[in-house]
């Protein structure tokens, strides 16, 4: 649905409004990324992205992560921020997990230190907007963890890479070596043209035509 590009305030629904190409949504939203997965090594440290957005603004936005343990829903962490750019005070409630986004242009993304196993699975970042008589939105992100990362067999992207660069350098060999014919027999035409102007002078000389050297006999007086 689209609406001229007056002022007016907010409503209250789930679509996005469009003025002058730019569109707004228009409820609480939730995002983990465009890409809502991460695979990491055991042991490593990660982090779980997660952003906030509402076109009318946050006031007492409660937000939590939680974790689906085998179905059970188990809160990692959670908090009430007051208004935009305000950092929040964070109970944190699972081991080796602390909250980095201070909420800094939405943000409110976690990092979870040395992971295990047990830690992979999907973690949902939800929030509540008391401002938009709480509606409320969740995002899901999956942590896969591997022994190691798999190693991306990378043999056909090399065989097509080298036919395309071979393609490539037997069409620019071709091209230079047409140009070079083209100019040898250039040449040669030119060199032909020379020789046979040349020649009919010389033939031209010796028939006795006009314009030749050969020597005329005067005409006799008359007595």
């Amino acid at each position: 649905m689209f609406f001229p590009a007056t002022s007016f305030g907010c409503l209250s629904c789930t679509f996005p409004i469009c003025c002058s190409g730019v569109c707004l949504v228009l409820t609480l939203t939730m995002s983990v990324g465009k890409v809502p997965f991460l695979e990491a090594v055991n042991g490593s440290t990660v982090m779980l992205p997660c952003t906030y957005a509402s076109c009318i603004g946050i006031k007492d936005l409660y937000f939590n992560w939680q974790y689906n343990d085998n179905g059970t829903m188990q809160k990692v962490c959670d908090a009430v921020i007051p208004t935009e750019d305000v950092v929040p005070d964070v109970k944190v409630f699972r081991e080796r997990v602390e909250f980095i986004g201070k909420n800094h242009k939405n943000n409110i993304s976690i990092l979870i230190w040395n992971i295990t196993f047990e830690d992979g699975g999907l973690y949902t970042c939800f929030g509540r907007n008391p401002k938009e008589k709480n509606k409320n939105h969740s995002a899901v992100f999956h942590l896969i963890v591997v022994d190691e990362l798999r190693v991306v067999d990378n043999t056909l992207t090399i065989i097509i890479a080298s036919a395309v660069g071979g393609a490539i350098a037997f069409l620019m060999a071709f091209m230079l070596l047409k140009n070079f014919t083209l100019f040898v027999l250039a040449k040669l035409e030119e060199k032909n043209k020379e020789c046979l102007v040349s020649s009919s002078g010389i033939d031209n000389t010796e028939n006795g035509l006009s314009g030749s050297k050969a020597d005329s006999k005067p005409t006799p007086k008359k007595k």
